[in-house]
């Protein structure tokens, strides 16, 4: 396992933006696929993103297409989630997760999770 931790959430206005940054300590975190979720109050655990290990391949879910862009510094150490003209219905518990090499877009295919950072967005 990889630990990650989050960082960059808060509370912002309709419109804003707000990057997300995952940082990894003690591997080699270019090897490592990556995927944002987000879960907001009694709903499940949402997908959003994913960027592969190595290859560096980056998925987004449809509903968020052209709104958030997701990155990665492998200097750093990091993997970014930019997330442009936010909406209140993103208010959530932003998670990001490592796999090693292959992941899809289901949480079970992710190994470490984060501890989540929180996002809300006021109308």
């Amino acid at each position: 396992q990889v630990q990650l931790v989050e960082s960059g959430g808060g509370l912002v206005q309709a419109g804003r933006s707000l990057r997300l940054s995952c940082a990894a300590s003690g591997v080699t975190f270019s090897s490592f696929s990556v995927g944002w979720f987000r879960q907001a109050p009694g709903k499940e655990r949402e997908f959003l993103a994913l960027i592969m290990g190595r290859s560096n391949f980056t998925y987004l879910t449809d509903s968020v297409k052209g709104r958030l862009t997701i990155s990665r510094d492998n200097a750093k150490n990091t993997v970014y989630l930019q997330m442009n003209s936010l909406k209140p219905e993103d208010t959530a518990v932003y998670y990001c997760a490592a796999a090693v090499g292959w992941a899809g877009r289901t949480p079970e295919d992710f190994g470490s999770w984060g501890q989540g950072t929180q996002v809300t967005v006021s109308s």
